[in-house]
């Protein structure tokens, strides 16, 4: 069986898509925060405008890391935590908290899970279409 090798998701990759997640939200009139992470977890790139709540870095972070994590954005995770649902316990079993609000979408290059970006500051449902919108601009 062989392997085909698929290009990680680099620095320059990140900060492409920081920069086309906060052009979304700066033309929503939304000040957020940015995180993206590689395919291990690393931090790549991260903004934070002065303009922002400061909870805001972490919860972009934290969105980030679950769409990594659970490869799914996290807009469709909600019901999946909800008593009785999918995931219910699960941010009780990693060490590092999960976040399930909109806003984390994964990245994948050639069907493979390359990293994952996170927004926060605005409604959940406008960090999610920033995160969506920063995800098709890369490609």
């Amino acid at each position: 069986m062989s392997t085909t090798a698929v290009t990680p998701l680099t620095t320059q990759d990140a900060e492409a898509l920081v920069t086309a997640a906060h052009h979304a939200a700066e033309a929503a009139g939304v000040t957020v925060s940015v995180t993206v992470l590689d395919a291990g977890g690393h931090l790549l790139a991260f903004r934070r405008d002065d303009r922002a709540v400061l909870i805001s870095g972490e919860t972009s972070t934290c969105k980030a890391y679950t769409a990594l994590q659970l490869n799914a954005p996290t807009a469709d995770l909600v019901d999946a935590v909800q008593p009785g649902g999918l995931f219910h316990t699960l941010p009780t079993a990693l060490d590092r908290p999960l976040l399930f609000l909109a806003g984390g979408v994964p990245v994948h290059r050639e069907g493979r899970l390359i990293g994952a970006i996170g927004v926060g500051g605005g409604a959940p449902d406008q960090d999610h279409g920033f995160a969506s919108a920063a995800v098709r601009a890369l490609a």
